[in-house]
């Protein structure tokens, strides 16, 4: 008889994933959530059994209970697992017992994994690779975050929040970057730093890393780092580098070196420099894996991008909707760079902070990457179930942006006014982008929704 999974917070993008390839592998799967969403529909259909709720009754005949970072520890599920001595395993956990050989491709950093594991999977897919991939979004090109192929490779986005990337033990690894991030776990930059020096350490010796260059804190980890590396980047010197950058609205197009090789020029459909610099690990790593150039073209080509990445909401000849994933004051600053070059547009951001936490630890950096906006909405901090920090809110963080760029147009607003405020505020030629990793993207499918 095969295992039974229960997944406590299955509607998670992780989660989801983990328990769509558990699905398709043929094991019994159900979970539970707060509330139930697209994903858990989806879930449903391929014969999981969802509960609404977290509740100890949930928690019977199953062989294995796997949670997120986000689960506390005196959750009842999770409390009745442990009475039952039903074993307890994180998500990364679990999806490490799934890599068992395979051979293992992860991507980890602070910013910009799961766009770099879309592509590496999509890379994958169109060489006819048949991967396994697991991703943070869903991968547009095949409406999924995750699925189960025959094929030797598994490709997984390796999350840092919560120390667990340190379950895997890839060939290949690619980091995009380290940031000052996830801090109300880490304590201090100094403890993350560590972390991933570990990770590093995980990468098999038949294997290698591919690094930015570009990222100063990655780069120095390397200073005694004695496996193989490829160093990526936009700056020299670099191993894989970009010369002759176009930037094209929402596209670019770049010439690629790899040791002042010239190798192909390509066309990303994506825009923003970050962006290309996620792009040139991809192509290392194909180069690596023998993929036909012809293959990696097209993947950077027909690549329709990542849920919540610079995703479309509405287009038109009058006005565009963009909602973006972007949470960090690094992320905010690349996103809001990408859509300066949609030149001749009013550029109005909504932005709903993600955690209290790193709203206080990041207030000045928040107060700072916002230049590119015309027009700032900020709207109330999403909990992500945390507890309120006093003096932490929405118009604190408000009053530091107006004390560093006072002639900024900045409002407050409650979610639930941001739709009509937009509708009354917004003219021809703007452009509206919603930033977060909470909730936001209603206002964005709302406003979309309107316009049509």
């Amino acid at each position: 008889m095969k295992e039974y999974y229960h997944f406590i917070g299955i509607g998670g993008i992780g989660m989801s994933g983990l328990a769509h390839l558990l699905l398709k592998a043929g094991f019994s799967v159900s979970g539970s959530d707060l509330k139930e969403n697209r994903i858990t529909e989806e879930l449903k259909r391929l014969g999981a059994k969802i509960y609404s709720g977290h509740k100890a009754q949930n928690i019977s005949g199953q062989s294995v209970v796997v949670y997120s970072s986000a689960i506390k520890e005196d959750n009842p599920e999770i409390t009745q697992a442990r009475s039952l001595g039903i074993p307890l395993l994180k998500r990364a956990e679990a999806l490490a017992l799934l890599m068992r050989n395979k051979t293992v491709i992860t991507i980890a950093g602070s910013h910009g994994k799961t766009t770099t594991t879309s592509l590496v999977s999509y890379m994958l897919l169109e060489a006819g690779l048949c991967p396994t991939v697991a991703i943070g979004g869903i991968l547009k090109n095949i409406d999924t975050n995750a699925c189960l192929g025959s094929g030797e490779f598994f490709v997984a986005e390796a999350d840092e929040s919560d120390g667990s990337f340190l379950c895997y033990q890839p060939k290949y690894s690619i980091i995009t970057n380290i940031d000052r991030e996830h801090l109300d776990y880490y304590h201090s930059f100094e403890n993350e730093l560590n972390a991933f020096r570990d990770f590093l350490k995980r990468t098999q010796e038949c294997g290698f890393c591919l690094a930015c260059s570009d990222d100063l804190n990655l780069k120095k980890l390397f200073l005694d780092y004695r496996q193989r590396v490829v160093f990526f980047g936009l700056n020299e010197p670099a191993d894989i580098c970009a010369k002759n950058i176009e930037l094209n609205g929402l596209t670019s197009d770049f010439d690629c070196f790899f040791r002042d090789k010239f190798i192909s020029r390509f066309h990303l459909a994506l825009g923003g420099r970050h962006n290309i610099s996620n792009s040139l690990a991809v192509i290392g790593l194909g180069l690596e894996l023998g993929i036909d150039l012809s293959f990696i073209r097209r993947t950077l080509e027909g690549y329709k991008g990542a849920g919540r990445r610079l995703e479309i909401k509405f287009k038109s000849d009058k006005y565009l909707v963009l909602d973006d994933y972007a949470h960090h004051p690094s992320e905010i600053r690349a996103t809001l760079e990408a859509v300066a070059n949609l030149r001749g547009m009013r550029k109005i951001v909504v932005f709903q902070p993600h955690r209290y936490s790193r709203t206080h630890l990041l207030l000045n950096e928040f107060a700072e990457c916002f230049e590119q906006a015309d027009y700032l909405i900020i709207t109330d901090i999403y909990a992500a179930s945390e507890q309120p920090i006093e003096g932490v809110d929405a118009q604190g963080l408000l009053k530091r942006i107006k004390k560093y760029q006072p002639d900024k147009q900045v409002f407050y607003l409650a979610k639930e006014k941001i739709t009509d405020f937009l509708l009354d505020f917004m003219r021809a030629g703007d452009l509206v982008v919603t930033l977060g990793a909470g909730d936001i993207v209603r206002v964005a499918d709302a406003l979309a929704e309107k316009l049509k």
